[in-house]
């Protein structure tokens, strides 16, 4: 299945139903009054979360959604039938946008939340609604409410705790496949990945969700290489984890690129505590890695851990150090029918 985060979608709610300008007319009745109905309300546009997507691909090939308008009243103080609402079903942690894709409409997280998007119009009075004890017999009806049309986008944000940076190649994808579930493609040429991974790990009893995206490259802020689109899936994330190809020439040079291109992002995400790690240690003599992570520990100007998700070389004390970044109330306890042990690489 392929993976779209972002979608265009034209809504229009249901218009309301016309009233209706009726009198009643049966035998042996002589003045039988108005008994005009009104008109049907609309059908609304509503955005629902439901479990089981992971993608907007839905979107793709259907981008036009317009409820029924509501049918017009009849005779014998009928009133119209209501239009059928429209529902979009989303993933969780879909945002709603404006047309200007800056304006925030809803932020969905949580399966069943629902968001009106378009109120469908209300029906028009019927000549019955108009009778009063000086006018009792009005020639007069309200037409129905007109829809309202738009258009919005739908950009899906995937719900994770921790988000993978690095350039392309640093191990992001190796360290996912080494520690969840998630097979990513892995491959020794850049931008392998080419879209968000999602995978579950666990440490010491209890589980997280990690987001593996595609690597960044210098510009990408300025649409170089893929761009920094897929840096909203990392936006609600706990924790980042940094990782620096321990076998670069140009380790500094790596690892400020990516800080760079955070930093023009904006938002909060170069506000999110991060855990920079030396990775591909296996690779490198002992000499080498000294001088690679003094390297590293001066650019940064803080702690760095080492790993290599290949050996599964520290990989336990990382997942252990991005735990204690995570808010309890987010962490999921293994359920494992056994007492807790510590993950085992």
């Amino acid at each position: 299945m392929k993976f779209l985060d972002l979608a265009k979608v034209y809504i229009r709610s249901g218009s309301g139903g016309n009233g209706c300008i009726s009198f009643r007319r049966e035998k042996y009745i002589e003045y039988g009054g108005p008994d005009g109905g009104d008109g049907g309300t609309g059908g609304s546009v509503w955005a629902e979360v439901v479990d089981g997507l992971n993608t907007l691909i839905d979107f793709r090939y259907q981008q036009h959604f317009f409820a029924k308008n509501g049918q017009p009243g009849m005779g014998r103080q009928r009133t119209g039938k209501d239009g059928d609402d429209i529902i979009l079903r989303v993933p969780v942690g879909t945002e709603i946008l404006d047309e200007d894709q800056e304006t925030v409409i809803a932020d969905l997280t949580e399966v069943g939340e629902r968001v009106l998007l378009a109120k469908g119009g209300n029906g028009g009075f019927g000549n019955l609604h108009f009778k009063t004890s000086t006018n009792q017999a009005p020639r007069r009806a309200n037409p129905g409410q007109e829809g309202v049309e738009r258009t919005i986008w739908l950009r899906l944000k995937l719900i994770a705790d921790v988000g993978l940076l690095g350039l392309p190649n640093a191990g992001k994808s190796t360290f996912l496949a080494a520690t969840s579930n998630a097979r990513p493609k892995i491959a020794d040429y850049p931008f392998t990945t080419l879209h968000p991974n999602l995978g579950v790990v666990g440490v010491d009893g209890v589980e997280f969700v990690v987001a593996d995206i595609p690597g960044l490259i210098e510009g990408a802020s300025e649409g170089r290489g893929l761009g920094d689109l897929f840096l909203g899936h990392v936006e609600r994330c706990s924790v980042l984890l940094h990782l620096v190809d321990g076998t670069s020439e140009t380790i500094a040079e790596d690892y400020q690129t990516i800080l760079t291109e955070v930093e023009a992002y904006g938002g909060v995400l170069a506000d999110k505590p991060r855990v920079t790690v030396l990775n591909k240690v296996d690779a490198l003599e002992p000499e080498a890695r000294a001088e690679a992570l003094a390297t590293l520990e001066e650019v940064s100007g803080g702690p760095v851990m080492q790993m290599s998700g290949v050996a599964r070389e520290g990989v336990t004390e990382v997942l252990r150090a991005l735990r204690a970044e995570i808010d309890e109330d987010k962490l999921r306890h293994a359920d494992t029918g056994e007492e807790d042990e510590p993950w085992q690489p």
